[in-house]
């Protein structure tokens, strides 16, 4: 073997043993990382904030702030998830993704709003940040579609308990207030969740969530009668709460749509009005005795007013 070639095979072996170092350095670095990431999720999750905040300098100064556990849950949402305010006032301080989503699409105002934490989410709000608050999940809802939904849940839950549960109703309050925040803050009321086009108030009505219609009914809304007629897949909120059936809430929603422009004369992609869709026997027959005489007097209206022209 010649002297050269030795020199060749010495080279390559030196090329060889320097790729694994480098490998092994490169692994080691990501294993810290990757552990680091671990470690800030877990201190996130048990509300230690010191801890947190350490671990979470040392990502920032890696660029790894945002990196997400197996979940795809950023550090800022695990701290969202856990209601932990303060963790993430410090994990926004610090230049986390106000915007970053889960494997579900949920951003930290969804997630906020579906859990009903009013504490996290005045620290996200306040920020004044570039927070999406139309930002879509992939079920096509809103942080504000996520809120009514839950507000929903709890509020049957809490009808449906024997006894009186101080717990269920701060819970409640809590997701309502999370509501009234999204839209002080400026999230649509007119937004539509896209599968079923439906906006607060249809969501809000389907469930007989008559606190929620309530609220949503005295904002004063300069269109609120295209609100309130507002269809999804063809049903206005009117048709939703006739088909409340068996609902103790049924004849005060619909005087409240009533009240505020609802028009029993719209019909759904079936051709079905309101009364329609109202349940048979005399409960049934007294509702559908409202709605014809609201619809006979917005006609009496609307023939009032072509007269005056």
């Amino acid at each position: 073997m010649s002297v050269t070639h030795t020199h060749v095979l010495k080279d390559l072996k030196v090329q060889e043993n320097e790729k694994k170092k480098t490998s092994s350095i490169i692994s080691s670095h990501l294993k810290v990382i990757l552990l680091r990431c671990s470690i800030l999720h877990i201190y996130t999750a048990k509300g230690l904030r010191e801890c947190a905040f350490v671990a979470a300098e040392k990502l920032r100064d890696l660029n790894k702030l945002d990196a997400k556990e197996h979940k795809g849950k950023t550090a800022l949402l695990v701290a969202v998830t856990a209601n932990q305010p303060e963790i993430v006032q410090d994990l926004l301080s610090l230049g986390a993704d106000i915007n970053a989503c889960d494997v579900k699409g949920q951003t930290a105002l969804h997630l906020a709003a579906q859990y009903g934490f009013p504490g996290v989410l005045q620290v996200i709000l306040s920020g004044r940040l570039n927070v999406n608050l139309e930002a879509r999940n992939f079920e096509g809802m809103t942080p504000l579609h996520c809120a009514a939904i839950s507000h929903s849940v709890t509020a049957k839950a809490l009808a449906a308990a024997e006894l009186a549960d101080v717990h269920l109703q701060a819970k409640a309050n809590e997701k309502l207030s999370c509501v009234q925040m999204l839209l002080n803050a400026g999230a649509s009321l007119l937004s539509q969740e896209i599968k079923s086009n439906k906006t607060l108030l249809h969501l809000a009505v389907k469930e007989g969530n008559i606190d929620l219609v309530r609220y949503l009914l005295q904002i004063p809304l300069p269109n609120m009668r295209d609100f309130v007629n507002m269809k999804a897949h063809g049903h206005t909120a009117l048709h939703m709460a006739a088909g409340l059936h068996g609902s103790p809430h049924q004849e005060e929603i619909l005087q409240l749509l009533l009240s505020r422009g609802a028009d029993p004369s719209i019909r759904n992609l079936e051709n079905d009005q309101p009364a329609h869709l109202l349940q048979s026997g005399h409960q049934g027959e007294q509702l559908k005795l409202m709605l014809k005489k609201r619809s006979a007097s917005s006609r009496r209206r609307i023939v009032s007013l072509q007269d005056q022209d």
